[in-house]
């Protein structure tokens, strides 16, 4: 029976010393504080500080392409618009070999940032020009990238049928979005068998992008499989105006009137939030996951995170686009952002900021997991206590200095389903996570810079 010595554990409620992890078919068997016994010979000892595995509630994996390479080139000159069309360069070109390559790869680099789960928004159904695959190949990549990079994989898969309000036909990289109306997604999303590292969940793209009747087919999808249901909402103020213009509704009273809020929902950013808004989230219980670094990186906003929490949202966290790989540097920012708008400090503890990051997240994407407990997942990651980020004296602040200074280079291992997949702060099943990023994104440069030059501006 494998067996695990942390020297220091936060087991999502206490923080205890010298604590035993017995792993039994994938899930934690006990969970014991040693006090002063002796090591069992067999257990083998996690240096530093141990925590529930981290999960990643909300990713597009191959945005990470487009880290670095849509930055303005002269100040004020680019905004989130500009950004999408670069990732619509990229995203009308990708076969699955290649998406597979770039998702590993990028699920590769959350593995050494102490990922153990991650929700992938995933909308790249179909082959350029919108013609299906013989057989789901995109998501099979996807699947595919996620086991070899040793995470666990709730597949989000994102209903999108049409460009906005008006119905304007979808064209170029986004006929790849699409399944043309709900019926065929349901018949597509039904493909996909969940397995021990594998959920299915649905996503609504965003109000922009769905009709009311699809809404309803999706979140009655969700509803009758148990399934994780997410969505983007009011993101950005544009598409705020433009619901309010076509149905006279917010975003967040529309999705609500189509039966998609509750407890098994998780909205996304949900950063333009009248008060009304703010309580029919808390009211129905909606999760709020927050992409800080995303959002900041776009120009987005700051999600009011402290006021959803207290209307009654669960928080939890994603990297998005991936334009940083970091959910401790995602759970500051949550609080720091807001002390940015607001002039004050202390909105949310260390501890709600951990949870956000572990319990909250995995129960978003529908794992057992997030808490080092017995019958829970045995999925938990090690930090290095010894670096200069995180040196200090004593343990009474020792949470605050997590939060508010680790990093993923912190990160020295990881367990999931009680497998290592990261020892000493290396990859073991993909070795040199920077060298396979190197290669596919220069594979990828001259076809994204050619399809760029094509697109209109």
């Amino acid at each position: 029976m494998p067996s695990w010595l942390a020297e220091l554990a936060w087991t999502g409620e206490r923080l205890l010393p010298r604590v035993l992890l017995e792993e039994e078919g994938g899930r934690l068997r006990r969970v014991a504080e040693l006090g002063q016994a002796p090591i069992p010979r067999e257990a083998k000892v996690l240096s530093g500080l141990t925590l529930p595995g981290l999960a990643n509630v909300h990713s597009h994996a191959f945005h990470r392409a487009l880290r670095g390479r849509c930055e303005a080139s002269e100040r004020g000159g680019r905004d989130f618009w500009e950004w999408r069309r670069r990732m619509y360069a990229l995203a009308g070109f990708l076969d699955p070999g290649q998406y597979f390559e770039l998702c590993r790869a990028a699920m590769g680099e959350m593995a050494l940032a102490g990922i153990t789960a991650v929700g992938e928004f995933h909308y790249l159904h179909h082959q350029p020009g919108g013609q299906p695959y013989p057989r789901p190949e995109m998501e099979e990549a996807l699947v595919a990238a996620a086991a070899e990079a040793g995470l666990r994989l709730t597949l989000l898969d994102t209903c999108y049928l049409r460009s906005g309000f008006d119905a304007t036909p979808l064209e170029g990289a986004a006929l790849r979005f699409t399944d043309l109306d709900a019926g065929a997604w349901v018949r597509r999303a039904d493909r996909f068998t969940e397995g021990s590292r594998l959920r299915r969940g649905a996503a609504i793209h965003s109000v922009r992008a769905v009709d009311q009747a699809a809404m309803k087919v999706v979140a009655g999808w969700a509803t009758e499989r148990g399934a994780p249901l997410h969505l983007h909402l009011s993101e950005q103020p544009e598409e705020n105006s433009a619901c309010l213009r076509a149905t006279g509704l917010t975003p967040t009273e529309l999705v609500d009137s189509c039966g998609v809020l509750g407890p098994q929902t998780t909205a996304v950013h949900a950063i333009h939030l009248t008060p009304s808004d703010i309580s029919r989230l808390g009211e129905t219980a909606t999760r709020i996951c927050v992409c800080p670094t995303t959002e900041r990186d776009l120009g987005d906003g700051v999600c009011p995170a402290d006021e959803l929490q207290a209307a009654g949202s669960p928080l939890c966290l994603g990297s998005d686009s991936n334009a940083v790989v970091d959910l401790f540097e995602e759970a500051r920012a949550i609080e720091l952002d807001r002390r940015l708008v607001t002039g004050h400090r202390g909105w949310l503890s260390s501890e709600e900021l951990l949870r956000a990051a572990t319990s909250q997240g995995m129960a978003a994407l529908g794992w057992e997991a997030g808490e080092l407990r017995p019958g829970g997942l045995a999925d938990f990651t090690t930090l290095e206590l010894s670096s200069p980020r995180l040196a200090g004296a004593g343990l009474t602040d020792l949470l605050p200095r997590i939060v508010f200074g680790a990093g993923a280079a912190d990160v020295r291992s990881v367990v999931v389903e009680g497998v290592e997949v990261v020892r000493d702060g290396r990859h073991l099943r993909l070795g040199s996570v920077a060298e396979k990023l190197e290669t596919i994104l220069e594979a990828l440069e001259p076809a994204w810079r050619k399809a760029l030059e094509e697109l209109p501006s």
